[in-house]
């Protein structure tokens, strides 16, 4: 929202943005495995709260449930936004706001002393919901990506890399923006997965703990 050149941020953009990261935050891999009787997933594995994570307790059930909940945080945070301003400009604009908002809650939940994710999958739902084509691409992306390397963070940063190119390629430069922040953002919550990956002791998808 604009007046005078100035960018003006309304009460309803604070109160939404802040909703979207709040709902983000929420760890569902770290309260699905608790509520499973399987203890704390910090304490496991790579001690991410993410799907990949939970899929090494051996429960492919909670891993796929943990996916559709973090993805389906930045699918709702985004629709949050249109609700507030249904059909209009303001509510696209606000929807960009809400996505970023939900995967940084996700990445840095203050229920968990900033200490979480890495936000593939509430990216790909925040995608999912603000633009389906590059949304659906970059899932597909990442799935060619896991079965061709078995690695899921490997697969996380070549699909959500490729999302800007996507949204460029599919004439949403609208969203190329919001894109290529989420790249930036998961390039660096994954710079121990880089590491790891260079040195060759990343754990391949469903490999044991």
């Amino acid at each position: 929202m604009l007046e005078n050149g100035i960018a003006m941020i309304s009460p309803s953009h604070l109160v939404v943005t802040a909703l979207a990261y709040l709902l983000g935050s929420i760890p569902f891999g770290l309260v699905l495995t608790r509520l499973s009787g399987l203890g704390d997933i910090r304490e496991f594995g790579s001690g991410n709260v993410g799907a990949t994570n939970v899929l090494r307790t051996g429960s492919k059930k909670l891993a796929l449930l943990t996916l559709l909940l973090d993805s389906g945080k930045g699918g709702f945070a985004v629709l949050l936004a249109y609700h507030v301003y249904p059909s209009s400009e303001n509510g696209f604009e606000l929807s960009i706001f809400a996505g970023i908002a939900a995967v940084i809650g996700h990445n840095f939940p203050i229920w968990l002393r900033f200490q979480g994710g890495k936000g593939v999958a509430t990216t790909l739902g925040t995608l999912l919901a603000i633009a389906w084509p590059v949304g659906i691409t970059t899932c597909i992306t990442w799935v060619i990506a896991a079965v061709i390397f078995r690695y899921s963070s490997l697969a996380g940063i070549i699909s959500i890399v490729a999302s800007p190119f996507y949204a460029l390629y599919l004439d949403r430069e609208e969203i190329f923006v919001l894109a290529s922040s989420l790249a930036i953002l998961a390039i660096i919550r994954h710079h121990a997965n880089i590491r790891k990956l260079i040195t060759g002791n990343e754990k391949k998808i469903g490999a044991p703990n």
